[in-house]
């Protein structure tokens, strides 16, 4: 999207480095990705970094609003309310579609938000192997707010593990070895110092839990969770014995799993930027749009698009049995504004927050983008394209214009 810096990298792009970049990242992590990576990052022009930053700050001002527990009140499903919700949450991910305004300048829109965290140790892993192998210009940054990448892991650090003892946090997971996203774990495991664990590994005392770390039991006092307890409730029946997550527990949870509903789709009708799209509930929706084939119809408890119809018809809004758990949102058009060599591409970018407890607001740190050929973006689609995938972006900031 900045066409001399795209220019330029499409003119040195070689498969040989793509395949020793890839080899630098499993080098890395230690394992390779169980997704898809794109060939390229996404190269932000100033502007547009303006507009993101902007839309994202827009976000924040309503998560701040002192009403905001008391409207997000219904989003949390009351059979998935889990004990101790603390103030705030430790995470914000936000996406936005890029899109072209009528002037041709490119603009956010936003796509999905979630109080929930996202590949923080791996989107850094994967921006240094993109300045090892390939020619990012130094000017461009995949940080924000002035860090750097020492910065950046002691930040993720001070807030995920705190004043504990590394060893009596865990990063949790159903599952863990079967998750697309377990080369984040191997990458958290690393650089922050913590260890991944399954559920079924948890031990219950009492309200205490604990794990077993090298054969001896080990208190755990924080949980930095990596579980959608949504998909937990689907699987439970499936997994072996486990302990019951939704009870009073003394363990901190970074981020309270309560925080991904609150912050989540559920929350776009509550926000009006030119960067949001409208969007209604769908059993408070005034009257029936008779121009459907603009709108989205979206569950509000589903995860990765799943649900989501995107030709909708009256009857799919006729046969929904539980309208008060969809919203209906105005279709956002994505723009195919990024040139590979067989036909461009569109791009969800990520804006990545944390909220270290001892800040008034959430920070904004780093990123994750995702790039497709398709209808559909997410690391799950368009399989048999090329220049597709995870990737991450790298911004020009106004001063540096």
């Amino acid at each position: 999207m900045i066409p001399a810096v795209r220019t330029s990298y499409n003119q040195q792009f070689t498969n040989t480095r793509y395949q020793h970049f890839l080899k630098g990242i499993e080098l890395d992590a230690g394992i390779a990705a169980a997704f898809r990576i794109a060939e390229t990052p996404v190269f932000v022009p100033a502007s547009l970094t303006t507009k993101l930053v902007q839309a994202c700050e827009e976000i924040v001002n309503v998560i701040l609003r002192p009403d905001f527990k008391t409207i997000t009140r219904d989003a949390i499903p009351a059979e998935l309310k889990v004990p101790r919700e603390n103030d705030h949450p430790h995470f914000i991910v936000i996406d936005f579609a890029v899109c072209k305004q009528e002037d041709g300048s490119l603009a956010p829109q936003l796509i999905e938000m979630q109080g929930f965290p996202t590949m923080y140790a791996f989107q850094d892993v994967m921006a240094r192997q993109f300045r090892t192998h390939f020619d990012i210009p130094a000017h461009l940054s995949n940080f924000f707010n002035g860090i750097d990448e020492n910065a950046y892991y002691e930040l993720l650090r001070k807030m995920i593990i705190g004043d504990c003892p590394p060893e009596e946090v865990v990063l949790l997971e159903v599952k863990p070895e079967e998750q697309k996203t377990k080369i984040d774990f191997y990458s958290t495991e690393k650089y922050i110092g913590i260890t991944t664990i399954c559920i079924t590994d948890l031990i219950q005392e009492g309200k205490k839990l604990f794990y077993l770390r090298n054969g001896v039991k080990t208190n755990v006092r924080r949980i930095y969770n990596r579980i959608i307890f949504d998909d937990l409730q689907k699987q439970s029946t499936g997994l072996p014995e486990h302990v019951n997550l939704f009870q009073d527990l003394d363990v901190e949870w970074i981020t309270h799993p309560n925080w991904f509903y609150r912050i989540s789709k559920y929350t776009m009708p509550f926000i009006h930027s030119e960067y949001v799209p409208k969007s209604w509930f769908l059993h408070e929706l005034p009257v029936l749009p008779t121009d459907l084939e603009n709108y989205v119809l979206k569950p509000l408890f589903s995860f990765a698009g799943k649900g989501v119809i995107i030709d909708v018809t009256a009857d799919d809004i006729n046969n929904i049995k539980d309208p008060e758990n969809w919203i209906l949102q105005h279709k956002v058009k994505y723009a195919p504004v990024i040139q590979t060599p067989d036909g461009n591409a569109i791009c969800e970018i990520r804006m990545m927050y944390i909220w270290p407890d001892d800040t008034p607001r959430p920070v904004l740190i780093h990123n994750l983008a995702r790039i497709s050929k398709g209808r559909m973006i997410g690391v799950g689609y368009n399989s048999k394209d090329t220049w597709v995938g995870g990737s991450c972006c790298f911004f020009e900031f106004e001063q540096q214009a």
